[in-house]
């Protein structure tokens, strides 16, 4: 049998998690001295809330050696093979720990790891698609490859709301933060080659989705895989993104999700997004 593991950062929750018959490893986030489980002891909303009443930016800590050795020992233990699929290497330290405790397993050629060069709401897609060849019968090893097969083809495209959090985490200055909320500034981001970028910024919320509709335009998108649409506690921005959008991802699976406290402790509430795979 192949068990699939994932960290929170994936941003399915334990709900859908446990629907895909998903293990999800929880990252822990820190509010000062008050720590708390990724999903478990701490949802979006609840990050949310605790986010805008911060005076400085929460941290998150990556998964350790020893936990995940654990995680990976207790399947092997069975018989099973385990298929890990971790948040970028360029973003956290969890899937180097992830390479450390598979050599500490009894028998470490039954652990597949995948770094999935990404986070959040394109990570949650390629753990779906884990789930979905498990149960057609694969491997642990043919789901390993084909999942870095799709991770040069995902994309991801999301619109910030508020340049408070950019400001709070020192990647803008308080003048520019200041500047950009009056003049209603927001930057457009992405995940390429694992990293978090700046694609560029828009003037007011009706030509920041037209930018996200010019970059999905462009992108011959693969409708046979799962499309997803995120926010940051903005349902409401999210059905305009979605209504938008709307013709570019016609026929495809459509689902939504928030996104959770690794992403959101910089892009801040209000921010939105969709993930997909090009062809």
């Amino acid at each position: 049998m192949v068990r699939i593991l994932s960290d929170s950062t994936c941003d399915l929750g334990l709900k859908r998690a446990e629907e895909l018959g998903v293990e999800i490893l929880p990252l822990t986030v820190c509010f000062g001295d008050e720590a708390y489980l990724d999903y478990v002891e701490l949802e979006p909303a609840e990050f949310f809330d605790k986010l805008r009443k911060a005076k400085q930016l929460p941290t998150t800590s990556q998964l350790n050696p020893d936990f995940l050795a654990k995680s990976f020992q207790a399947i092997v233990d069975k018989g099973d093979d385990a298929v890990g699929i971790f948040i970028s290497s360029e973003l956290s330290g969890t899937y180097q720990s992830a390479c450390l405790a598979r050599e500490m397993v009894t028998e470490p050629e039954r652990v597949y790891l995948v770094d999935s060069r990404t986070a959040t709401i394109v990570q949650g897609i390629l753990v779906m698609e884990a789930a979905r060849r498990r149960d057609a019968g694969d491997t642990a090893a043919e789901i390993q490859a084909y999942l870095q097969r799709l991770i040069p083809k995902m994309r991801l495209y999301a619109v910030i709301d508020t340049l408070k959090y950019l400001q709070m985490g020192g990647r803008i200055s308080a003048a520019s933060a200041a500047i950009g909320g009056v003049l209603g500034i927001h930057p457009i981001i992405s995940i390429i080659d694992g990293k978090v970028v700046s694609l560029g910024k828009a003037r007011g919320w009706k030509a920041a989705i037209q930018a996200l509709e010019d970059y999905v335009k462009k992108d011959d998108i693969d409708k046979e895989l799962t499309i997803v649409f995120g926010d940051c506690e903005a349902d409401e921005a999210k059905e305009q993104c979605k209504e938008r959008l709307q013709p570019y991802v016609q026929g495809a699976a459509i689902c939504t999700s928030g996104i959770g406290s690794v992403v959101g402790t910089y892009v801040g509430p209000g921010a939105v997004g969709i993930a997909y795979f090009v062809k």
